[in-house]
């Protein structure tokens, strides 16, 4: 199955970088919208959904209040990670979540409707 790389856009009404950094790189933050419980070993990070799903991801790659990257532990592509990218745009004031990530082909649809609704949720608890 081939595998595609999948980058989206969400525009966010966020006022404070340091809320938006929180919610993409802490496990509280990643708590309150994209998994239902979050543990960290420095950069091995942990997320659980439900009562029986999990998987552990490393940090790859991290730039404070700009970008940390996720590669998962158990995926058979070892060059594919996911990204959560935040960036402000001095013209409009907002900031912008980048996500990047991998699906199978015939997934993509559905990974993007998934992504769609975390950011929803992120959206929700952090009011953005």
């Amino acid at each position: 199955m081939e595998r595609q790389k999948i980058h989206l856009e969400y525009g966010l009404n966020a006022t404070s970088k340091t809320i938006l950094w929180n919610a993409i790189s802490t496990p509280i933050g990643l708590e309150s919208w994209f998994a239902d419980r979050v543990q960290s070993d420095d950069k091995t990070v942990t997320f659980f959904w439900g009562k029986t799903e999990s998987r552990t991801a490393e940090i790859i790659a991290i730039r404070a209040y700009s970008y940390i990257r996720f590669r998962w532990l158990d995926s058979e592509h070892p060059h594919e990670y996911f990204e959560l990218k935040m960036s402000y745009s001095e013209l409009t004031t907002d900031f912008t979540l980048e996500v990047t990530d991998y699906a199978d082909s015939d997934d993509v649809d559905d990974a993007c409707e998934l992504w769609d609704k975390e950011v929803r949720t992120l959206r929700r608890t952090c009011g953005f």
